[in-house]
């Protein structure tokens, strides 16, 4: 996997005419002060004002963002530091939700992160979940790569404690020559899912690339776990960059069905080529509430021209589907 891109040219995985829709949609709980020890069930209120269940990622601002770990920050364009762009949030879009990518940290130590938590709180921002990148893989045949991948999502576990965040997305990364396994992965998992949960922290999966993240794969690691904390995070437009219109509406359907906090809004998707997947994005939020959805719907802008000006249309467009 390349070092943090979550965006590559993506082949169509096998299994989409077989999508399976069926399962339960998990029920919200309340949330409350967060246990010092392990809780059968996540504890999350979400608010039911539409604005406020809005975010926004860090991802679509990439080329201003500095840190040594973004790799698509571009020097001909001013620059911030993440702790500035989370500060700025309410005045640039008026929501109180942010989603820092892990690539966007200039820091991980605790005296940075406390620096951090202290601005945004001032800032009447809060933390909905920590998008966190991986070199190793969950489904690795080597136990020491996949106790790499589970010791990176416990590391950022730690870190969405001391940013007050309720949960975190790891990625699935693939792995040269070897098929994504059902078992190995919904295994380790398992192991990383118990650690947030004695934290109070949810894991998420992203229907973020085709083949080791893809839906389907997803939704069967998913029940093959069957664990409180681990849940799913739809996208709106991933799944489309397999070229199949069908297929992204039954991902993205059966991803809501697994579901707990927070979903990714995106009216389009641009491949490593150039090319444009576009979205309904009516469709897709009658997707959302059909599925019970209660949770954080976070603007991850992916289309051309500006990110600001494209994220503001997002937040206009959500506005008005989620009333």
């Amino acid at each position: 996997m390349k070092p943090f891109s979550r965006r590559r040219l993506l082949r169509t995985s096998a299994g989409i005419a077989g999508l399976a829709l069926a399962g339960e949609v998990h029920p919200l709980r309340l949330w409350g002060a967060a246990p010092q020890t392990a809780s059968p069930q996540p504890h999350m209120k979400f608010p039911t004002e539409p604005r406020e269940r809005l975010a926004v990622a860090s991802w679509p601002f990439r080329a201003e963002i500095e840190a040594a770990t973004n790799e698509y920050r571009d020097k001909k364009r001013s620059g911030m530091e993440l702790r500035d762009f989370c500060a700025g949030l309410r005045k640039k879009f008026d929501v109180s939700g942010v989603e820092p990518l892990s690539a966007h940290f200039p820091l991980t130590y605790d005296a940075y992160l406390k620096s951090l938590r202290e601005a945004i709180d001032k800032a009447g921002v809060h933390v909905v979940d920590i998008p966190v990148d991986s070199h190793h893989s969950f489904y690795d045949p080597d136990a020491a790569a996949r106790k790499q991948a589970i010791d990176n999502g416990k590391k950022w576990v730690d870190v969405a404690v001391v940013l007050g965040s309720p949960s975190v997305r790891t990625s699935i990364a693939e792995v040269a020559n070897v098929k994504p396994n059902v078992e190995t992965t919904a295994a380790s998992l398992r192991e990383l899912a118990d650690y947030g949960a004695a934290k109070n922290v949810q894991v998420n999966l992203e229907n973020d690339d085709l083949v080791s993240e893809d839906a389907l794969f997803i939704v069967k690691v998913l029940e093959k776990a069957n664990h409180p904390y681990l849940h799913a995070l739809p996208d709106f437009c991933n799944s489309m960059l397999s070229g199949n219109e069908k297929f992204n509406y039954l991902a993205v359907t059966a991803m809501f069905q697994h579901a707990y906090n927070i979903c990714h809004v995106k009216d389009s998707e641009v491949d490593d080529q150039g090319r444009v997947f576009r979205v309904d994005l009516k469709k897709t939020f009658d997707i959302l509430r059909a599925s019970h959805f209660r949770g954080y719907c976070s603007m991850e802008f992916e289309g051309e021209g500006d990110p600001y000006e494209g994220t503001r249309k997002l937040i206009a467009a959500s506005l008005e589907y989620l009333v």
